[in-house]
């Protein structure tokens, strides 16, 4: 029993982040989270490749995927020319890249105390610096319609 307790508190510490002199709940970036981000940036099309600064189903930047630890395909170099392009348009790269920069800039963009799928849109959207500013109409609809479109999905049937 002894050993149960200290892992429930070893838990319990390990998902809180003391943000601005106030303990927050950190939720992990979940693969339903990700799919709501790609679903809110671009319908996760995937045959969108890179126009512009921005490459993939996650419309992720170079300075982006730089500040998410420039995440590889395996046997890639990160230093090689095209590992960003190479990362970025494949979904599961890209998808650790998300995760990445979540992770490293996780706050609570809402200011709820908990950090949150809605605070890791805003920082994807917004950046790991802006993100308590307010979504476009259209990123932000299509996110929490995907979130109510899951939640729909996930409850327990009765019966």
């Amino acid at each position: 029993m002894r050993c149960f307790l200290a892992l429930i508190f070893i838990f319990g510490f390990l998902t809180e982040r003391f943000v601005s002199g106030q303990i927050s709940y950190v939720e992990p970036v979940t693969d339903i989270c990700l799919g709501c981000i790609c679903e809110a940036i671009s319908n996760c099309n995937k045959s969108l490749t890179c126009e512009g600064d921005v490459c993939g189903i996650f419309r992720i930047t170079w300075a982006y995927w730089a500040d998410a630890g420039k995440p590889i395909l395996l046997n890639d170099d990160p230093n090689s020319p095209g590992a960003y392009s190479r990362c970025v348009n494949d979904p599961v790269c890209a998808g650790n890249a998300v995760t990445n920069y979540m992770n490293r800039f996780a706050q609570d963009c809402n200011g709820d105390g908990r950090i949150e799928c809605g605070d890791y849109a805003k920082i994807h959207r917004l950046g790991g610096y802006g993100c308590r500013g307010p979504l476009d109409a259209i990123y932000e609809q299509r996110f929490y319609n995907c979130q109510k479109q899951v939640a729909q999905f996930s409850q327990p049937t009765v019966g």
